[in-house]
């Protein structure tokens, strides 16, 4: 029976705190109240921590758009986490388009230049979708955990505080409100007290009796002045109390903001060993593929009794137009041949433009003329070519020899 009191006590006072609350509120809205301001420290603070909120959720929700561009993909991985369960694994795009090139080259033959080719390809966008992989997991990890823990924890924190703290000075300005009435109250009282009605008018006594009650009911309702100005003092104590507590949590956005940066260089440290190893496979595959217009020759003159070339085809490629050139010229094509066995040298005419993959090869331009020669034990697809002072190595592929 005492414990039910007791929470219907608890009850009546709750709901009676609302109330006054809801009062406060309201009438602050309407500018029928005085509202305490917070000083001008506590005002950047609280704007600071919210521009810091806003823009760690747009970051926060482009990165993981940037790591999983598929919508549905990153629904399944949101709901999968909050039901604390492992989410199934899949092959990422470049490790399907990986698969999809290392079958069709198995189907089409590894012997043939294109299934040979297909194969190759394929094993390097297997290779790009396993760095992707490991690029989303060192993000997620370090970048967009931390980020999350602040959205989810720290914030929520500072919210839940901040939140306390208009509690805490609602009630203080309800409290000043009140002890106001009681003071305008008491004095009205003795001013009525010290002023009675001089005639001996019915409806003026009948007037200052309602205003005696009024006052009286004032006085009633907002308690005598003495346990007001104590409501105030205690209101006041807990609201520099709260309002402490909500700046030190706000100071904290500062540390914050470091912790980020930390973690955004390791972002950014990710993304360029990504990037480096992506460069990588794709300059170890073109390499790969520069001796692949020779093995198209080879095929094609062993398929030449079989097969014939199409009359209507689309406009080829630079490196597709050297190869077509070099098979419709045989005889350009074996004379490198007779120059590697002779050990002489000749004038050749560029293709098209060669980068220098190291300080060994020679860099070309499309249709300059160089001198180029072979010699003992070099690679079969390599010439040296020599432009005035500058020698180095040039693929075959990329020449045309003169007569």
């Amino acid at each position: 029976m005492n414990i039910m009191d007791f929470n219907v006590k608890k009850l009546a006072a709750d709901a009676g705190t609302f109330l006054s609350r809801a009062v406060q509120f309201t009438e602050e809205k309407l500018g029928q109240a005085e509202k305490t301001e917070f000083d001008a420290h506590l005002e950047n603070l609280l704007s600071k921590a919210e521009c810091t909120k806003h823009w760690t959720e747009k970051i926060m929700r482009q990165t993981e758009v940037l790591l999983q561009p598929n919508p549905n993909a990153r629904i399944e991985e949101f709901v999968y986490e909050k039901l604390d369960r492992k989410a199934p694994s899949r092959m990422s795009n470049p490790e399907l388009l990986g698969q999809f090139m290392v079958d069709s080259g198995s189907e089409f033959g590894p012997g043939t230049a294109y299934g040979n080719a297909l194969i190759k390809c394929g094993e390097t966008q297997k290779r790009i979708g396993t760095a992707d992989r490991e690029l989303i997991q060192t993000a997620a990890i370090n970048f967009l955990t931390p980020l999350r823990n602040f959205i989810e924890g720290d914030y929520k924190t500072i919210t839940k505080e901040r939140k306390l703290l208009q509690n805490k000075r609602l009630d203080l300005d309800a409290a000043k409100t009140r002890l106001k009435k009681a003071k305008a109250a008491e004095a009205r009282a003795a001013q009525l007290n010290l002023s009675p009605p001089e005639e001996n008018n019915i409806m003026v006594n009948v007037f200052y009796m309602l205003n005696l009650l009024h006052v009286n009911w004032l006085k009633i309702w907002a308690e005598e002045v003495s346990k007001s100005e104590q409501e105030v003092r205690i209101a006041q104590s807990e609201f520099d109390r709260q309002a402490e507590i909500t700046r030190l949590l706000l100071e904290g956005i500062s540390s914050t903001h470091a912790h980020h940066l930390r973690c955004l260089n390791d972002f950014v440290e990710a993304q360029m060993t990504y990037y480096a190893q992506c460069y990588q496979y794709m300059l170890d595959l073109q390499k790969q593929l520069g001796s692949f217009p020779s093995m198209v020759l080879a095929n094609n003159n062993q398929s030449s009794s079989t097969c014939a070339p199409s009359s209507s085809t689309t406009t080829p490629s630079a490196s597709v137009t050297a190869s077509l050139s070099s098979v419709g010229n045989s005889a350009a094509s074996l004379s490198f041949g007779e120059l590697k066995s002779s050990g002489g040298s000749r004038k050749a005419r560029v293709l098209y433009d060669y980068d220098a993959a190291n300080s060994s090869e020679l860099s070309l331009l499309a249709d300059e003329v160089i001198m180029v020669y072979s010699i003992p034990g070099m690679d079969s697809d390599w010439l040296m070519g020599e432009r005035g002072n500058q020698k180095g190595k040039v693929p075959i592929t990329y020449l045309e020899l003169l007569n």
